[in-house]
C-alpha cells in the first residue's frame, strides 16, 4: 500500500470514531422525545460520553496489538464496533443503549489504537507528526459533514436511520482494510506474561515526555468532549437556536480540519516542539478572551464572540493533538502499541470523564465552560513548556 493509500485509510478508520458520535448529534433532540425525556434534558448527552468511555479498553488491545500483530487487534475493533452500533438502535431503554455505545467505544478503541500505532511504526518525529497532521486534515471533514448527514436522513427517516450510519460505513472501511499489510514483524512482538506487562507499563508511565504530552493532550480533549456532547444543547437551548446547530457545527469542523492542514506545514518547518509551544500560547490567549466576553457581558454571551472564539478553540486543540501524540509516543520505540494504549486510555477515559463534569455544570449558561478553558489553557502551557 501506497503512502498516500495509507493515510486515506489511516484516516477513514478514525472517522469511525468521530462519525460515531457527530453523524448523530442532530438527532438527540428526538431520542430524548423518544425516551421521554424533557428538552433541558442532558441525560443523551451520555450518549456521546459513554462512547468515549469504551475507549479505556485501548490498554487491553494495546498488549495484544503488540504481541499479535496490528492486523489481529485491528479484526476485533470492527465486529465489536458494528455490533454495539446495531444493538444502540434497537435498545429499549436508553440504559441498554448507553451498554451499546460503550461496546462501540470499545470497537473504535480498537481501530482508534492500531491507527496511530501503524502510524508510529512506519514514522518517527516530525514526520509522524506531518503524517498525522495529514490524516486529521482528511478525518475532520467528519465534522463538517456528519451534522448535514443527519439532517438529510432526519429528513426522510427516523432517529434509529442515523445510528445506522456508522455501523454501515465501518463494513466498508473494514473492507478496505483488507488491503492493509502489518507494520510489526513477528520478531519484535514479545511474549505476553504478567512480569513483561507489568515493565512494560511501568516503562511508558513512567517516561517523562510521555506522561507530559498524554496530560496535555488529555486535558484538551476533555474541553472538546464537553463542547461536542454539549454542543446540541448550548445551540438549541442555551441560545434557543436549534436550526442553526448543524451549520454551526459544520462550520466549526470546516476550520478544525483548515487548521490541521496548516499544522502539517508548520510542524514541517517548525519542528512538532516549537508548534505545540505556540499553539498552547494561542489556545489560552482565545480562552481567555471568551471568558473575559462572558464575564463583561451577559451569560450566555452574544451569538457570534461566542461561537467564534469556540471555532478558534476547538481548532487550535485539533492542531495540537498530532504534535502532542508525536512527542509522547517517540520515545516508544517497539512498546509502540503499548503505549499507544496508554496514551488512548488516559486520552479519552480521563478526558471524557472530565468533559462530562463540565456538560453537567452548564445548565443555564456557558461560564463554566469558559472558566475551564482557561484553566485547562494554562495547564498545557505548565506541561509542554516544561520539557527542556
Amino acid at each position: 500500500m501506497k503512502t498516500g493509500e495509507f493515510i486515506a485509510l489511516s484516516a477513514c478508520t478514525m472517522m469511525l470514531t468521530a462519525l460515531g458520535i457527530d453523524v448523530m448529534l442532530p438527532a438527540l433532540g428526538d431520542l430524548r422525545a423518544h425516551f421521554g425525556l424533557p428538552a433541558s434534558s442532558t441525560a443523551t448527552s451520555n450518549v456521546i460520553t459513554f462512547f468515549f468511555l469504551g475507549q479505556m479498553a485501548q490498554i487491553v488491545f494495546g498488549i495484544l496489538s503488540d504481541r499479535f500483530g496490528r492486523l489481529f487487534t485491528l479484526r476485533i475493533g470492527f465486529p465489536l464496533y458494528f455490533a454495539g452500533g446495531i444493538a444502540a438502535v434497537f435498545s429499549p431503554s436508553l440504559e441498554l443503549m448507553l451498554a451499546a455505545r460503550f461496546v462501540a467505544g470499545v470497537g473504535a478503541s480498537a481501530v482508534f489504537m492500531t491507527t496511530i500505532a501503524g502510524v508510529r511504526d512506519r514514522f518517527v518525529g516530525d514526520k509522524m507528526a506531518h503524517t498525522m497532521s495529514l490524516i486529521f486534515t482528511i478525518f475532520l471533514f467528519t465534522p463538517v459533514l456528519a451534522p448535514f448527514l443527519g439532517l438529510a436522513i432526519l429528513s426522510v427517516a427516523s432517529w434509529q436511520a442515523v445510528f445506522l450510519a456508522p455501523p454501515v460505513f465501518a463494513v466498508f472501511v473494514f473492507i478496505w482494510s483488507l488491503r492493509l499489510e502489518e507494520s510489526l514483524p513477528q520478531e519484535k512482538r514479545p511474549l505476553i506474561d504478567w512480569p513483561t506487562i507489568r515493565r512494560s507499563v511501568k516503562g511508558v508511565i513512567r517516561n517523562r515526555v510521555f506522561l507530559r504530552y498524554t496530560l496535555a493532550t488529555t486535558l484538551l480533549f476533555s474541553a472538546l468532549s464537553s463542547w461536542v456532547a454539549s454542543a446540541d444543547r448550548i445551540v438549541g437551548e442555551i441560545f434557543g437556536r436549534p436550526e442553526l446547530f448543524a451549520w454551526i457545527f459544520a462550520g466549526t469542523g470546516l476550520l478544525m480540519s483548515f487548521s490541521s492542514l496548516m499544522n502539517s506545514r508548520l510542524t514541517f518547518r517548525f519542528g512538532a516542539k516549537r508548534t505545540i509551544r505556540g499553539l498552547v500560547l494561542l489556545y489560552t490567549l482565545v480562552a481567555a478572551g471568551l471568558l473575559a466576553i462572558t464575564l463583561i457581558t451577559t451569560d450566555p454571551p452574544a451569538m457570534i464572540p461566542f461561537f467564534t472564539a469556540i471555532a478558534l478553540l476547538m481548532s487550535i486543540n485539533l492542531a495540537i493533538e498530532p504534535n502532542s501524540s508525536a512527542l509522547a509516543m517517540e520515545p516508544m520505540g517497539e512498546t509502540a502499541g503499548l503505549a499507544s494504549a496508554v496514551y488512548g486510555t488516559i486520552f479519552f477515559f480521563t478526558g471524557a470523564s472530565l468533559g462530562a463534569v463540565i456538560s453537567h455544570l452548564m445548565t443555564v449558561g456557558v461560564l463554566p465552560l469558559a472558566i475551564s478553558f482557561v484553566m485547562i489553557g494554562l495547564a498545557s502551557i505548565a506541561l509542554v513548556f516544561g520539557d527542556t
